[in-house]
């Protein structure tokens, strides 16, 4: 499994954004772009993605920026992941609308993969922008 880079770029801006929540009021992409190297186009896109999700809470205009919808330990990576990627599957066998699999009738792995999924969420259901954003690594 592999995220993708909008998905590694959400979680290295919201790391920064939460480092920065109780510090300073509103954030804007500019500041993220420039203290992530993240490019300002691609901050400003997961803005907007971010925010359509949830995560993030943003005002336009003069005074405008983003902060966290939440606190950071109130937002999963699980969170940030599903904003990005959509629902986490492994395999595409268990949507209903992506039936495009040949042996889905005699298929005795498919029951299983739903527990997988779940167990993959929980995992990253049980880290934090919290711990993310943090300066030590645990060990």
């Amino acid at each position: 499994m592999r995220l993708s880079a909008q998905t590694d770029y959400a979680v290295v801006m919201l790391s920064a954004a939460a480092r920065h929540c109780g510090v300073s009021g509103r954030l804007n992409a500019t500041l993220l772009a420039d203290e992530t190297g993240l490019p300002l186009p691609t901050v400003q896109k997961l803005v907007s993605r971010l925010s359509s999700a949830g995560l993030i809470e943003s005002t336009r205009g003069t005074g405008g920026g983003f902060r966290l919808a939440r606190p950071p330990a109130a937002i999963s990576l699980a969170d940030i992941v599903e904003a990005i990627e959509g629902p986490i599957a492994l395999t595409g066998c268990i949507d209903a609308a992506k039936q495009d699999c040949v042996i889905v009738a005699t298929c005795r792995v498919k029951p299983h993969w739903t527990s997988v999924n779940a167990s993959v969420r929980d995992a990253l259901a049980g880290i934090t922008l919290a711990s993310l954003s943090s300066q030590s690594v645990p060990g």
